[in-house]
């Protein structure tokens, strides 16, 4: 399977979206040119914009007036938030100093529901101004800042360090500046817990040949890298994060994640695609999420590439409607080995599953971006307004994503 991109000398010659923001200071600008075929490696941003993951200040204030006002879809996606049990103001974190995920004593459930709980409540105080909230979010972010050394495991400690790395990131990111709040030694347990396993993943892939592990793995500790970096004021990171979407050799990279296009259907395969849906899912918030931060820093990567993540999304879309889509054989090297496998058909397990994914993809592409995008459309509408951690399921596949992204993302 060839892994060669013929866009890579086109891209030479593209304009960012930083770019035309820098030259022109216009959204206007980052609009035109968010269909862009993709850009060079480039630069960190001189000065990170914050809040600037997930959430940037326009998201934010644009939740705040429309929950305000009672408008919907936000009013919608506002109730599920204050529904869910996570963001209760009372609750009370448990840190520990060794999480593990993988093999003998796990206890990793006992992080990510700390994380989604610290998430959520941010989420209140900054869309509500309830104090309360705010405590309530420092109080578990210090808690776990003050506690955690060590995070553990088989080589499922690199989807801990990966996926709660950036959620941790995220919940901390909101609360920057918020009185109490130890942003410097939160800033210390990012650094010395969750990227070294970061880094060691997107090196060294635990040892494996590099196209072992699923997409997910690497777009995980990805998201991480990318958060931390933005999280830290860390140019270097952020760039080690983007240049791997755009040219790393692992299957996060994004020439890897979503290795077919069906150019005349407009739409694209994902590498997990013949595995399950409910990976596939959770890739594209994966993805998503990724795109989302860069774009806060005044990047865009959603159109990277002559908009390969949102054909992906079509794609994936269309097929967990019930619709047929087009695949081809994927092949790739397992083990130590490299030994081959394939994947000569499309995989019908879990098709159809719940995840919160889908607006914030469906949100760019048809309000920021103005495309006609129908089938992250119904996919979107068939699951809004959308939950978070604890809406679905009690097991860690209910925790992959921070979710909301109705009220959020409603534009």
């Amino acid at each position: 399977m060839s892994r060669n991109n013929p866009h890579e000398q086109v891209r030479t010659r593209e304009l960012s979206r930083r770019g035309l923001l820098t030259a022109t200071g216009g959204l206007t600008a980052a609009l035109a040119v968010g269909a862009s075929a993709g850009t060079p490696a480039q630069a960190a941003p001189a000065t990170f914009t914050h809040p600037g993951m997930l959430h940037a200040y326009g998201e934010l204030n644009r939740a705040k007036v429309r929950v305000a006002a009672g408008d919907n879809p936000w009013l919608s996606g506002w109730n599920r938030l204050t529904a869910n049990g996570h963001s209760a103001s009372t609750w009370n974190p448990n840190p520990q100093a060794t999480i593990i995920r993988g093999g003998t004593g796990e206890n990793y459930g006992i992080l990510y529901n700390d994380i989604h709980a610290a998430y959520q409540n941010a989420l209140r105080w900054k869309i509500a101004g309830t104090t309360a909230n705010g405590d309530a979010a420092v109080r578990i972010l210090n808690a776990w800042s003050a506690t955690l050394t060590t995070v553990t495991g088989n080589a499922d400690r690199f989807l801990a360090a990966g996926i709660y790395g950036y959620q941790f990131a995220n919940a901390a990111e909101l609360m920057r500046g918020y009185s109490g709040f130890d942003l410097a030694r939160f800033k210390t347990m990012m650094l010395n817990v969750f990227y070294p396993l970061n880094n060691q993943f997107l090196t060294v892939h635990n040892g494996a040949c590099i196209t072992n592990y699923w997409a997910n793995w690497d777009l995980c500790n990805m998201n991480s890298i990318l958060a931390i970096g933005i999280l830290c004021d860390d140019a270097a990171k952020y760039d080690q994060a983007v240049n791997y979407f755009k040219t790393g050799a692992g299957n996060g990279s994004i020439t890897h994640a979503i290795p077919f296009v069906y150019e005349s259907q407009g739409l694209a395969q994902y590498q997990e695609s013949g595995r399950d849906q409910g990976h596939t899912m959770m890739g594209m918030g994966q993805l998503a999420s990724f795109c989302e931060m860069a774009w806060s820093q005044g990047e865009d990567l959603y159109g990277y590439d002559s908009n390969r993540i949102m054909k992906c999304a079509q794609y994936v879309a269309k097929y967990n409607l019930g619709q047929d889509v087009p695949y081809t054989t994927y092949t790739w090297g397992t083990g130590q080995s490299c030994a081959q496998q394939s994947q000569t058909v499309i995989s019908s397990a879990s098709r159809g599953q719940v995840r919160p994914v889908w607006d914030i993809l469906y949100y760019h592409y048809a309000r920021r971006r103005g495309l006609s995008v129908p089938y992250i459309q119904a996919m979107a509408e068939s699951v809004r307004p959308e939950g978070g951690g604890g809406d679905y399921g009690t097991t860690s596949g209910g925790f992959d994503q921070l979710g909301f992204g109705t009220v959020m993302y409603a534009k």
